[in-house]
């Protein structure tokens, strides 16, 4: 969560309700799930919120806090609250009223599902600025296209399954939905500079697949229990595989599978968006020296790593968290402007759920949740 000590007001990013896949016994959009909601710290009432997903089943929870900065929009001064979601948006609000910053426009997407008793929604609210800062979406168009031999085995990965833009139905057969669960931003969240409005975002490109089954004998207290709710109960069927799978470690998307985005939140757009951390290396090598992909260049450029971050923006650098080639968790310092990496430095292990910098007795401190405790760095 977060909060505006001079307003009184904190702003509370709710998670999707359980079951977080099916909603068939939870009908209706299922406020306040998924949505942001501001509550005035004195009293405890409702401010206002919005709600990002309607009965969501893809797991789209808001994953982290929001970000509060002042932004000049048109040349008038605002207080934002900014909220970046594993969809790959940003939702951006007028603080104080919830008014979008930019419209927010109610669009149709699909409802055809073979779930017994589920009943999505038939709009979803998408920004129109700024843009997504990831992949939204599967096609065959988003297949890796290295060579011609490689894209058709990229095509007879997914064949079976069901692709479909952001928002598409989950199914028996499997649908394969980009961003996953655990892919766009995540418990990391995002960095601002107050001085100049800039939002820096981190991101995954990745898929997930869903399988519902029948459930085994030995379930039946899990059974009773979403019987009592009116759930239901699925035969796998139309596909034996449980998700897409591509032979000798090739990859199934374009790349890059992770990258950082510098969105200019007085206008909306995206200032700049590199690939983050370095792929590793014995992926690289393999890649590299398979037999499919023998001269062919520029297979491994700028893929990025599959992996969590998080990032800090000081007065003078971004600094964000990836692991090298080698493995080794870093920090790494960027240049803010351009993106361009302009220093590692190594940090006691691995790190995805944020961090914070302060100033103590005139020093700069990066402090940074690790997976295993905290660690804190100083700045010179």
């Amino acid at each position: 969560m977060s909060a505006d000590e001079e307003l009184g007001y904190v702003y509370l990013p709710f998670s999707t309700p359980t079951n977080d896949w099916y909603g068939g016994h939870r009908p209706g959009d299922n406020l306040f799930a998924e949505s942001l909601v501001c509550v005035d710290l004195e009293t405890g009432q409702r401010v206002w919120h919005f709600q990002m997903v309607h009965h969501g089943v893809w797991d789209y929870d808001n994953p982290t806090g929001p970000n509060l900065l002042d932004i000049t929009v048109d040349g008038r001064r605002v207080k934002a609250v900014a909220q970046v979601t594993k969809q790959g948006f940003v939702y951006t609000f007028d603080r104080v009223t919830g008014e979008p910053i930019w419209p927010i426009e109610e669009r149709q997407v699909a409802t055809d599902t073979d779930l017994e008793g589920e009943l999505l929604a038939r709009t979803q609210p998408f920004p129109t600025r700024p843009a997504a800062f990831d992949y939204q979406g599967t096609s065959v168009a988003d297949l890796v296209d290295f060579t011609p031999e490689i894209r058709q085995m990229a095509v007879e990965a997914v064949a079976g399954f069901r692709l479909g833009p952001l928002y598409t139905p989950l199914s028996l057969r499997g649908t394969i939905f980009r961003p996953s669960a655990g892919g766009g931003a995540s418990w990391g969240g995002a960095a601002v500079d107050p001085e100049t409005g800039m939002l820096y975002v981190p991101s995954r490109n990745t898929h997930s697949v869903m399988r519902f089954r029948e459930p085994e004998p030995e379930d039946e207290a899990t059974l009773r229990y979403l019987l009592s709710r009116g759930g239901a109960t699925f035969l796998e069927g139309g596909n034996a595989r449980r998700g897409p799978r591509m032979p000798e470690g090739l990859p199934l998307w374009k790349p890059p599978y992770s990258r950082m985005t510098a969105i200019d939140m007085n206008a909306g757009e995206h200032l700049w968006m590199i690939p983050h951390g370095d792929a590793p290396q014995e992926q690289q090598d393999a890649i590299r020296n398979h037999p499919l992909l023998q001269g062919v260049a520029n297979v491994m450029a700028n893929r990025g790593r599959q992996g969590q971050s998080a990032m800090v923006a000081t007065s003078t650098l971004l600094f964000a968290s990836g692991q090298t080639a080698d493995g080794t968790w870093s920090l790494f310092a960027i240049d803010k402007e351009t993106g361009e990496r302009v220093g590692t430095v190594d940090i006691p292990g691995s790190t995805r759920y944020g961090m914070s910098s302060w100033m103590h007795e005139g020093k700069q401190y990066i402090i940074i949740q690790l997976n295993d405790g905290l660690a804190a760095m100083a700045l010179p």
